[in-house]
């Protein structure tokens, strides 16, 4: 039976507290939105381009992995609700709605499908081993930029979006996904200890 039809493993937070009361389940979301809004606070602004380089979609797809499809969605639009309520939680140290109709909103919305694609993947054990670990955060990854170029190019046009929306951040993902690799295979051991 293959690893996409297998029945849903725990994530490594449903491993850790099996019986999570709605205090718990509510904290936990909060933490994590609160885990890419800090991410967000790494920023490398690029000249040529409205989108910078930050440590969010790391905290993203790291956050689909722990806490599971339905959870990690929910953290990732509970991320959006502050951002849009006017906390400084996006990119740079922002919020505000403004943001969320802007250039870089297609990656935001992406953060959303891109936690629940993970977060399917890993429940189904994909987060065990580092080949598939690499490849659920490979996929994160590929939803983001499904959700982030279309509507980038609706502000800098079709012909600039590869060049100032995805190839200057193959490099960086690359490296986020070699620590997610690491992280997550290596969070399963220690919990087997």
């Amino acid at each position: 039976m293959s690893t996409l039809n297998a029945p849903p493993y725990p994530t490594l937070v449903e491993a850790l507290w099996p019986h999570a009361g709605a205090k718990r389940r509510l904290l936990l979301l909060l933490s994590a939105s609160l885990l890419v809004a800090l991410a967000a606070r790494v920023t490398i602004p690029l000249p040529f381009s409205p989108v910078p380089i930050t440590g969010q979609t790391f905290a993203v797809l790291l956050v689909g992995a722990l806490l599971g499809r339905r959870m990690g969605a929910l953290a990732m639009l509970a991320y959006l609700a502050e951002g849009a309520a006017g906390l400084p939680v996006f990119a740079g140290g922002v919020g505000g709605p403004a943001v969320l109709v802007g250039p870089t909103a297609g990656y935001l919305y992406g953060f959303v499908a891109a936690a629940l694609v993970v977060g399917w993947l890993c429940e189904r054990g994909w987060d065990r081993r580092p080949v598939t670990a690499a490849l659920a955060m490979l996929a994160g990854n590929a939803v983001i930029y499904l959700f982030g170029l279309p509507w980038l190019a609706l502000f800098i046009g079709p012909e600039r979006v590869l060049a100032a929306g995805l190839l200057p951040f193959i490099p960086g993902d690359l490296l986020k996904l070699l620590l997610a690799t690491l992280a997550l295979p290596a969070g399963w051991r220690l919990l087997a200890r």
